[in-house]
């Protein structure tokens, strides 16, 4: 089952696809308010689950542009993003090997849609990109077994964990840099488990058409029933979660010269069975107070 967000009078309007290039308004099809939404058809059970299915075969379908698609996740809660998830990339910023995850949090303002503007702060130096795999959690828990934890994972999404380094690194957490206001697209398709395994899709991030990144999720230093184990360790795993896997080497900011996002870029990253991400980053022209903060940043 493949699902989207459409935007319809200022909302968003969960749909199901039907075809190569169409799709079924879920509510309306099922005459069922509740599942006019991602997270009013999970609060709303496995019986309207199962018939959103169904309509991937029965629906009637119209077409949908990504351009006209939002975050497939209307109402974007906890997510967990793990950090130097990919040995090339831990040593791209000579990170040492490490039997612990790292996991930090992101705020709901950060989502945006799969073609939306990636807003490049004013008070910040160095924007860069990083394209990840995701998942959304369907079926909560605590302390879940690594053994049964795909069967908690509802669907498979594309993510671009944008990180503003300067902010990222000038303390002791990377909390600024990872929040800043439309910087992390998702979407632009939720992909249902039994449709597409997790544990072994491809990726890949062009920046203005040049291929930045690629790797498979088999290369995680930590797989995916490893991370939702660690994470419901410490916090009770919830339906709707999304969990960002993490990024393969290649960022610009490791490199030499460094390759960094300005305003007019164009990022598109893309997992295997999802679909591509393609947002354009553009400056945010917000003038700040003074400029005291980007300079204590720059010093990062």
């Amino acid at each position: 089952m493949r699902l989207a967000h459409l935007r319809r009078d200022g909302a968003l309007r969960l749909v199901v696809a039907t075809t190569d290039d169409g799709w079924t308004d879920v509510a309306t099809a099922l005459h069922d308010d509740r599942a006019s939404t991602f997270s009013g058809l999970l609060a709303a059970g496995d019986e309207t689950i199962a018939a959103v299915r169904a309509l991937g075969a029965t629906g009637t379908p119209e077409p949908a542009d990504i351009a006209g698609l939002g975050p497939v996740l209307d109402a974007p809660g906890r997510i967990f993003c793990v950090g130097r998830n990919y040995v090339e990339h831990r040593d791209e910023f000579a990170s040492a090997p490490s039997d612990w995850p790292e996991v930090f949090l992101r705020l709901g303002s950060t989502v945006i849609g799969p073609a939306d503007p990636i807003q490049r702060p004013s008070v910040a130096g160095r924007v860069d990109y990083e394209g990840e795999v995701a998942v959304v959690i369907g079926r909560g828990g605590r302390h879940i077994d690594p053994a049964d934890a795909l069967d908690h994972v509802f669907a498979v999404t594309a993510a671009n964990d944008v990180s503003v380094r300067d902010w990222q690194r000038r303390g002791g957490q990377w909390t600024p840099g990872k929040n800043f206001d439309a910087t992390l697209p998702i979407g632009p398709t939720l992909v249902t488990t039994d449709e597409l395994d997790p544990t072994d899709v491809e990726l890949t991030t062009l920046v203005n058409g040049q291929q930045r990144q690629h790797a498979r999720t088999t290369q995680f230093i930590f797989d995916l029933p490893t991370q939702i184990g660690f994470i419901s360790s410490w916090t009770t795993l919830q339906p709707g979660d999304l969990i960002c896997t993490g990024t393969p080497g290649g960022v610009g900011d490791a490199r030499t010269p460094p390759l960094l996002l300005n305003d007019g870029d164009l990022v598109e990253v893309t997992v295997q069975g999802v679909g591509t991400l393609r947002n354009r980053v553009v400056d945010d022209g917000l003038a700040p107070v003074s400029g005291h903060w980007r300079d204590v940043a720059a010093q990062a």
